[in-house]
């Protein structure tokens, strides 16, 4: 039979392996990715310990930190997860950033001075067709850079040079370099803050959601192979994947859960909905903030489309070997432009979670963004050479970038050191990437 759980004892004539190897390939767990997580939390107890010791107070492993962090590292996440499929062809897009800018602007103009004056200032319609703008817009400025790329036959990282030049002059073209503000109040909520998080009680519902959807995914992946007669996990390690999921789930709605709102807002919000508030005062957590669970959503959605789609196969083979993919009759042209495309959608997403978190649209908004996301696919584990890539492991280079911008900050680093550092860490995970390719061949 195939379809049984891998064995760890040596068969004859076999080398006795460690644990540690039995533990990777039994979990099917990527070395890689556990030291990515090794130095995301390195990253995050040294930065803590060093406040600990220099400052006198250790600020980076609060609830206030850990919660701002995730929804700093929203925007560049839902960015990095189009710029792994970009990367898996063999492209590059260096002009996310230029795109990100000039479609928050656009966005901006069209919900503070075009929308308001023919529906009234407030109208809920506002925000719906603010996201549907910038969502459009970025798709096409992508598809037409994509048909520039795969119809034209011009490298992209020239057609994305340009495009870099071109959207960033376009972003202070569309409003004069004026900045736009303040944005509809609804579509700020879209940003986070005390009023855009969905509080303790919704939080803990989307953590357990969360775990019976691990859970699921656990038994569905389980009872694919075993229909296709494919080797399965030993029922340990299936327990081992759920079990950490879930437990990180779970702690992620702690860490939300414990972060309450400010005094002032708190006082606000009691006065609006004639609360009283006691001597000790109130203690309302914030939970998961919107921009967090869109990129969450993103993420999921993006795993599913490169993963289980015929879309997402034909990336990759396209990858691997374009010749011999369009040998085997794939339209190598018109996935080009699609998965450019669909890195214009997402980069609508990212303007309008980054214009609704500044309450505002800058000429300037998503300066040097393409850099931050080229790296956090590349230290995600995404091959400049092409053909490999994950979703999660973008997402997990995201947020060792905005964690170490954050140490940064917080232990008093200025802005000339952060680059030199975050140039640094890109040259590393470049070379690390080499070696760890260069072993497996």
């Amino acid at each position: 039979m195939v379809n049984k759980p891998h064995s760890a004892s040596p068969g004859p004539g076999q080398v006795k392996e460690g644990p540690v190897t039995t533990f990777l390939r039994a979990t099917e767990i990527d070395a890689r990715m556990l030291g990515m997580i090794g130095a995301l939390l390195l990253i995050w107890v040294g930065f803590h310990v060093y406040g600990m010791i220099f400052n006198g107070y250790g600020a980076f492993l609060t609830f206030r930190n850990l919660w701002n962090l995730s929804v700093q590292t929203s925007s560049i996440a839902v960015m990095a997860t189009g710029m792994v499929l970009i990367i898996v062809t063999r492209h590059i897009d260096l002009s996310v950033g230029s795109m990100l800018g000039v479609t928050a602007m656009i966005t901006g103009v069209v919900q503070v001075w075009l929308l308001p004056p023919v529906l009234g200032f407030g109208d809920p319609a506002i925000w719906i067709l603010a996201v549907i703008t910038a969502l459009v817009v970025g798709t096409l400025i992508g598809a037409f850079q994509g048909i520039l790329i795969a119809y034209l036959q011009i490298p992209a990282f020239i057609v994305t040079l340009g495009g870099l030049m071109v959207w960033r002059g376009a972003a202070w073209w569309v409003a004069r370099g004026e900045t736009i503000s303040p944005v509809d109040a609804n579509f700020a909520l879209i940003g986070g803050g005390p009023y855009g998080s969905i509080g303790v009680t919704a939080s803990w519902i989307v953590a357990a959601l969360g775990c019976v959807a691990i859970a699921f995914s656990l038994h569905a992946a389980r009872r694919q192979r075993t229909r296709f007669g494919f080797p399965l996990r030993p029922m340990w390690a299936e327990v081992f994947i759920g079990t950490c999921g879930s437990l990180m789930l779970l702690g992620a709605a702690y860490v939300a859960n414990n972060y309450p709102w400010p005094r002032g807002i708190v006082k606000q919000y009691a006065a609006a909905h004639n609360i009283t508030v006691p001597p000790e005062g109130l203690d309302i957590g914030h939970g998961f903030a919107i921009p967090v669970l869109i990129a969450a959503a993103v993420m999921v959605g993006m795993t599913f489309l490169a993963n289980r789609t015929r879309f997402g196969r034909y990336v990759f083979a396209i990858g691997g070997n374009p010749e011999a993919a369009e040998l085997a009759g794939i339209n190598t042209r018109r996935v080009t432009v699609m998965v450019f495309a669909l890195m214009g959608t997402l980069v609508g997403i990212s303007a309008i979670i980054a214009s609704a978190r500044l309450n505002s649209a800058t000429a300037d908004l998503g300066k040097l963004d393409e850099l931050y996301v080229i790296a956090a696919a590349v230290i995600g584990g995404t091959s400049l050479a092409g053909g490999s890539g994950t979703i999660w492991g973008a997402v997990l280079g995201a947020l060792v970038m905005q964690s170490l911008q954050s140490g940064m900050v917080l232990i008093g680093f200025d802005s000339a050191m952060q680059q030199v550092v975050v140039g640094m860490v890109l040259v590393v995970a470049v070379w690390i990437d080499t070696i760890y390719r260069r072993r497996i061949k």
